[in-house]
């Protein structure tokens, strides 16, 4: 592996994130009842600073992969304040944090970043920015590192078979993301490649040269704005565009099983679901032992008791008086 691409992928892990988010981290990884080997923080959170909405992590443990669809899901929530110290010693804010967390083994992250399984949506997310808040030791994060960037190279060998003759890296990159959204069980607004790339300009600039030389894959750069032109043979591109047909073909029933097994297995679900709807709808959902338990079972129930609640809501507002209009004197 390049030691390029490697060195720039472990800087970019290492960038600083929120006292809060490094200490929530280590709480999952202490907490968690499997060996963890690394965590990574990646989203829009990342890219803000915000901890405001939900968190989302990678926890990357040391077991063997048993289940048939990963990653398995969960969402926790943490008070944090400023009695409690970061791992720094940093004293946190005053603040309630949500995390949505997903687990798999480390070894299955990495094969999957690598594009030796089907799935897409590992080396898809982690060519964008990430962070490695918590590691087990230096082998850990070495590993992570490695797979990230294994990521970056997934992505940008399928960039290059997708994208036009020659281009700026960032046709490449389009055409990446286009066909990734197309090929999973996914709805975005038009134009989602855009701001993707818009809002992680700098983590993209040059990231493309770096990981196709870091596999080989000739190209020839010139031109305005950076243009490169890669110098795949015919049987390479065949290649590359046979393994890609075949994951897009599967993506979307595989997403479809994902979101079936979520619906079973999401730990916490309920919780995260009542937070969604108070923080949309504005109306408090009393989650139960049952609710908690059968959160599937119990999503007709909530929706209609939100309607209900909605509906009085709006019949109130109807029915009182304006004290702000004149006329009501």
């Amino acid at each position: 592996m390049s030691v390029d691409l490697l060195g720039r992928i472990r800087t970019a892990l290492e960038r600083p994130v929120e006292p809060a988010v490094a200490a929530f981290a280590h709480r999952l990884a202490a907490q968690s009842a499997v060996p963890v080997l690394a965590v990574l923080f990646y989203g829009s959170n990342l890219r803000t600073g915000s901890l405001d909405g939900v968190l989302d992590f990678y926890v990357l443990t040391d077991t063997p992969q048993v289940e048939k669809i990963w990653p398995r899901v969960s969402y926790h929530e943490w008070r944090c304040s400023p009695a409690v110290t970061a791992p720094d010693g940093t004293a946190l804010p005053d603040a309630d944090l949500r995390a949505k967390v997903a687990t798999m083994p480390l070894e299955t992250f990495r094969a999957a970043a690598a594009g030796e399984r089907l799935d897409t949506t590992i080396w898809a997310r982690f060519v964008q920015p990430s962070a490695l808040v918590w590691s087990h030791d230096r082998a850990a994060s070495r590993t992570a590192g490695e797979a990230v960037a294994g990521a970056a190279k997934t992505a940008a060998r399928l960039a290059v078979a997708l994208g036009p003759d020659s281009g700026t890296p960032e046709d490449y990159w389009r055409a990446l993301f286009r066909a990734t959204y197309a090929a999973e069980f996914r709805v975005e607004k038009a134009g989602r490649e855009d701001s993707i790339l818009s809002a992680n300009r700098e983590h993209f600039d040059g990231l493309l040269p770096l990981a196709l030389v870091a596999q080989g894959i000739p190209f020839a750069r010139g031109g305005p704005q950076g243009t490169i032109r890669p110098e795949l043979d015919a049987a390479a591109k065949a290649r590359i565009l046979s393994w890609w047909q075949r994951r897009q073909r599967l993506g979307k029933p595989y997403n479809v099983l994902r979101l079936i097994k979520a619906s079973t297995t999401f730990e916490g679900a309920a919780r995260y679901a009542a937070w969604k709807i108070e923080r949309h709808t504005g109306v408090p959902v009393l989650i139960t032992p049952w609710r908690e338990r059968h959160p599937v079972l119990a999503a007709p129930s909530v929706l209609w008791s939100v309607w209900r609640a909605r509906k009085a809501a709006s019949l109130a507002a109807a029915n009182s008086p304006d004290t702000t209009d004149d006329r009501a004197a």
